[in-house]
């Protein structure tokens, strides 16, 4: 793992066309690794912000990463405002339930900061208000399904920006 700005020289420095994930205060070990994984599996960068459900040496978060967690990019965060200071021209993409904006109607750019809230609170009700116009959202069909998965609901709007911007080759 990368913590901050620390390298290992196993891990690919990544460029100006990686993609970041920000999971604030994860709280499921396993969707954590699932996340960390996709990461590995994409060159994409993994920020974790907040206070975490779980340790980073959890057994269940290591399972689910498997052996890739030499190839995750991962930086940590006491908070959003300070990860915001330390890329104040990216542009950030909130995923809610509650935004008006499906995630395949935004136009996605390589930098750009995908954000997840906690899995059983989601994102803070005043940071959507306050950035509804960055926010997105996964339709669901079904009104008794109350969200995807947290490492679903990533993977989902990863895949999209890498397609928008020829990624998936």
């Amino acid at each position: 793992m990368v913590l901050a700005s620390q390298t290992l020289a196993s891990v690919t420095v990544p460029t100006q066309d990686s993609f970041h994930i920000v999971l604030i205060e994860p709280e499921i070990p396993p969707n954590t690794g699932n996340i960390a994984r996709l990461c590995a599996a994409t060159g994409t960068i993994l920020h974790l912000v907040g206070k975490l459900g779980f340790s980073l040496d959890d057994k269940y978060l290591k399972r689910a990463g498997l052996d890739y967690w030499e190839a995750v990019q991962l930086k940590r965060w006491d908070s959003l405002e300070e990860l915001q200071t330390a890329y104040p021209k990216a542009r950030y993409w909130y995923a809610s339930k509650k935004a008006q904006r499906v995630y395949s109607e935004v136009d996605y750019t390589a930098g750009d900061m995908l954000v997840f809230g906690k899995e059983t609170k989601g994102l803070p009700e005043s940071l959507l208000e306050t950035q509804a116009e960055q926010a997105i959202r996964i339709p669901i069909f079904d009104e008794r399904v109350r969200s995807l998965n947290l490492s679903t609901s990533a993977g989902v709007v990863l895949y999209e920006a890498l397609r928008q911007t020829g990624r998936l080759v």
